[in-house]
């Protein structure tokens, strides 16, 4: 009787051995098909067993069952990480579940492109295939509330950049981390501020920000076409620059901006109005931020465009009208003969 129980237990040991040699020599052996990378999203709280039943499904040759065994004694099953994920043939099953368990997630990008408007962004993060739209049916202040901002409006407090996301994330997340982004920006420039600004609040460097960002052809003209705004803000004298009037107008501009839309009295006409308007007119980037912020000292209250994406700028009406006769009206009247 001893001799059977003996034998019965060495047989049930080679068994478990060669099941185990069985399982280790799947685990390292190479899943292999044909064509491109099978991309696949693993959503949050997904169990190991139902996961692999999905990559399965996806076209990865693996074995729910096998799988579900080495996610038990070879690698921790139980700390799959939620994101999107390309598998290539030749990775082994256990290469596949350390991939998820690490979080080596697929990345894809989108990027906010300074001097956008906010209508412009979200347009942008609207379009974006790879992204989960939830913020379509917000306006304004619901999305704020939803990233946990306590902005007073939207326009301007998201920092261009590019932002990398996993297939599958949320535009909200995006706009989340952009929102952040710009506050830190604005926060360290505002730390690091010429003395003796005119303005009241890290909201108004923000506004000014956008609109030099707007009015910058040429970016070595950043500080100077600072100063000339900030020297205008200083005397009380109206700001008078095209894209906040521009911006006013909304999407009735068609491209022609007239005197009559100059004279035309809104929020945004800073011509018809002192001092900043109420919200910035873009989404500004750190160089507009610490232009605004640390302008560059200069005598100048005027600047015209030379054509060529720089400006000339002038201390008195006098040499500013000079200047838009050398640079503008004289090679309109040129180009009339």
């Amino acid at each position: 009787m001893i001799r059977v129980l003996v034998r019965l237990a060495l047989l049930a040991l080679v068994a478990a051995l060669a099941a185990v040699a069985a399982l280790a020599w799947y685990a390292q052996r190479p899943l292999v098909w044909d064509g491109e990378a099978v991309e696949f999203t693993l959503r949050p709280g997904t169990a190991l067993r139902q996961a692999t039943r999905q990559i399965a499904a996806a076209g990865v040759p693996v074995e729910p069952a096998l799988m579900g065994l080495i996610g038990r004694v070879a690698v921790d099953g139980t700390k799959l990480q939620a994101g999107s994920y390309a598998f290539r043939s030749g990775l082994t099953p256990v290469e596949l579940l350390e991939m998820m368990t690490r979080g080596d997630v697929t990345l894809r990008e989108v990027r906010l492109i300074e001097g956008w408007t906010w209508r412009q962004a979200r347009a942008a993060l609207a379009a974006h295939p790879d992204l989960l739209q939830e913020a379509a049916a917000l306006d304004d202040a619901q999305l704020l509330a939803r990233i946990g901002s306590d902005a007073p409006f939207a326009e301007g407090w998201f920092f261009p950049d590019t932002y990398l996301f996993a297939r599958g994330d949320s535009d909200l997340s995006v706009l989340r981390r952009a929102h952040h982004a710009m506050q830190a920006q604005l926060a360290q420039a505002w730390q690091n501020r010429t003395a003796d600004l005119p303005y009241r609040s890290p909201q108004d460097a923000l506004i000014m920000a956008s609109i030099i960002e707007k009015e910058t052809g040429t970016a070595t003209d950043r500080p100077m076409i600072a100063s000339v705004f900030v020297n205008r803000l200083r005397v009380g004298m109206p700001l008078q620059t095209d894209p906040t009037v521009i911006y006013g107008l909304g999407e009735r501009f068609d491209g022609n901006l007239t005197r009559a839309h100059l004279r035309a009295d809104t929020p945004y006409n800073t011509y018809t109005r002192g001092g900043l308007p109420p919200t910035p007119i873009a989404l500004p980037g750190r160089a507009a931020i610490d232009a605004a912020l640390n302008p560059a000292p200069s005598p100048y209250y005027y600047f015209v465009a030379r054509g060529d994406g720089s400006s000339e700028f002038s201390r008195t009406l006098a040499e500013h009208n000079r200047a838009v006769d050398r640079f503008q009206r004289r090679p309109a009247k040129s180009e009339r003969k």
